[in-house]
């Protein structure tokens, strides 16, 4: 009994261990989506350069970028680069590009036209043209001088043309002048001399 008592007693006494619980282990997080990295396109002057500068720096100073970058084009990379702008439409921006790179065309309808979108530019009241209106008309007053220009040059051309035009018409003139005063200065070429007439012989007079 004595002994039954105490095992009782022991078993009370000894600390009750809680039943081992399961520790849950945290996932590994997925790994970052790594997206393609696109190559900027081979193009004079890049649209997301040009959002980067007009971002940081103002679109005055992206604009001044973009006229910088496509200066050196010639005349099929210029070509191209109307084709990558497409339409304008009304946004003040694009006008803005769109006119910098007819304007060095060397072809007077695509100056007339860079001049009358900088003329919409200057009459647009939107906030985002605000900006860039005393840019525009500078620009819009370059580009009326330049008009002028070609167009005194032109006037010129024809002109010279016309004169040369005019010389060469005197020229022949002249010439037919000098055949005809070659042709009355021939001399009269002699009439055939008629045959000479020799007198018959007289037969001798009879001696008496």
């Amino acid at each position: 009994m004595t002994i039954a008592v105490s095992a009782l007693l022991v078993a009370c006494a000894a600390p009750t261990q809680p039943p081992a619980e399961s520790v849950a282990v945290p996932a590994a997080p997925p790994p970052p989506r790594v997206s393609p990295v696109e190559a900027e396109p081979v193009a004079p002057a890049t649209q997301p350069a040009l959002v980067f500068t007009q971002l940081t720096q103002g679109p005055v100073a992206a604009i001044l970028a973009y006229a910088d970058r496509v200066r050196p084009l010639g005349n099929n990379e210029l070509a191209a680069e109307l084709g990558r702008l497409g339409d304008p439409g009304d946004a003040p921006m694009a006008q803005m590009q769109t006119a910098l790179v007819l304007a060095q065309t060397r072809v007077p309808a695509d100056l007339a036209r860079a001049l009358g979108l900088m003329q919409r530019v200057i009459a647009n009241p939107s906030s985002d043209a605000q900006p860039l209106q005393p840019l525009a008309r500078a620009l819009a007053a370059r580009y009326t001088e330049q008009r002028r220009v070609e167009d005194d040059r032109d006037r010129q051309a024809q002109q010279l043309r016309d004169s040369q035009r005019r010389i060469e018409q005197l020229n022949d003139r002249i010439e037919a002048l000098r055949a005809i005063e070659r042709s009355f200065a021939r001399p009269n070429t002699p009439a055939p001399a008629a045959p000479a007439v020799v007198p018959p012989a007289s037969s001798p007079k009879p001696t008496p």
